[in-house]
């Protein structure tokens, strides 16, 4: 009876110790987990001396800062977003200084709104994302949002000779601005989706093209149409208040989208678990663009081994190709060390990609 009661009883011991430790790596893995603050950037464009676009008389920077109060306002409820504003009230700022400021507040997200014009009688939303010149009519565009730098205190120097009303200029890209193409994509489709689905907005879709403003930051960013002041019915939609409220919730419920989708890769950042699978490879993405360059170290910040592989109509290049999860994070963590701060991780299985999270319990 007593062998049996002492058996209970370190049976009992063993099980509260096994949750004691389950419970401290588990406290371990949410604290982690729970620290990470995404950092927002919320660009109101135009401002100041530069009121944006005049059509119809209403004005563009007024709009557009209105609207990313809104969404600032919203995303500010959720505590772990911290949001930062180019601006937060009509003043100048320099494109440069833009960009400068999610750069150094090592930001997630950078978010640019503006309204369009046309001399038409076009109507809709777009979002923009930084990429090669697509055609003349996204040119135009680029060109029209560029021109402010022709505002700025010493352009010629800041910008090292760049001419907004320049082609040749415009269409410029380094392999470094490329980095974050894939996850600006993903952003602009969430917040397109949202204006054409959600608020019946005409659809503009997903375009790429050169925006200064795009071109100054290194994370993932988007440049945001709400759509055209010169369109009369369009133009009283996006300057009264129930215009700007669904178009900044339209926003930021797609923000808040993408923030759950950047969880979920984070939680797949923290899984340590080795396994062994000669069918399971790993590779770093280090960039993503229409850009087709040579695998030359010279050309990836004296990274070895690069890897170029065509989809659709961009290339992709990866470093560091093993078998080994914990090697594919030491070159993930090279990579980073090397400028690529936004490369991540990613797993095949027989050449076909999965999630690295089912990757990595495969046995």
């Amino acid at each position: 009876m007593r062998f049996q009661e002492n058996h209970k009883f370190n049976t009992k011991r063993k099980i509260i110790f096994l949750f004691l430790i389950l419970a401290l790596f588990f406290g371990d893995f949410i604290s982690v987990y729970a620290q990470k603050k995404y950092v927002i950037v919320l660009d109101a464009g135009h401002g100041g001396k530069d009121p944006g676009n005049l059509g119809n008389g209403y004005k563009e920077k007024n709009i557009a800062l209105k609207v990313a109060l809104v969404v600032g306002k919203e995303l500010s409820k959720h505590k772990d977003i911290k949001v930062l504003y180019t601006r937060k009230k009509d003043v100048f700022i320099d494109l440069w200084k833009r960009g400068d400021v999610a750069n150094h507040a090592k930001a997630d997200l950078f978010v640019s709104i503006h309204c369009d014009s046309h001399t038409s009688n076009a109507y809709g939303a777009g979002t923009f994302v930084l990429g090669l010149r697509g055609n003349k009519k996204n040119l135009e565009i680029a060109k029209r949002e560029n021109a402010v730098i022709l505002l700025e205190d010493n352009y010629k120097e800041r910008y090292k000779g760049f001419d907004p009303n320049s082609a040749e200029s415009v269409i410029g890209l380094s392999l470094l601005q490329e980095e974050n193409l894939d996850k600006s994509l993903a952003i602009a489709s969430l917040i397109q989706n949202n204006f054409a689905y959600k608020l019946k907005r005409n659809d503009r879709k997903v375009k790429q093209d050169n925006f200064q403003v795009l071109r100054e930051t290194i994370m993932p960013s988007v440049l945001v149409e709400l759509g055209f002041l010169t369109n009369k019915k369009e133009g009283r939609y996006l300057n009264s208040k129930k215009g700007q409220q669904q178009m900044g919730k339209a926003i930021t419920d797609a923000i808040l989208n993408y923030i759950s989708n950047l969880k979920l890769n984070t939680v797949k950042d923290l899984i340590s678990e080795e396994k062994n699978n000669s069918d399971i490879e790993y590779k770093v993405q280090i960039a993503s663009g229409k850009n087709k360059i040579v695998t030359k170290s010279y050309n990836f910040k004296g990274l070895k081994n690069i890897q170029r592989i065509k989809v659709g109509n961009y290339y992709k290049y990866y470093y560091g190709n093993t078998t080994k999860y914990s090697e594919c994070k030491k070159s993930l963590k090279t990579a980073k060390s090397k400028g690529y701060k936004s490369a991540f991780i990613v797993a095949l299985k027989n050449g076909k990609k999965i999630s690295v999270q089912e990757a990595v319990k495969m046995k």
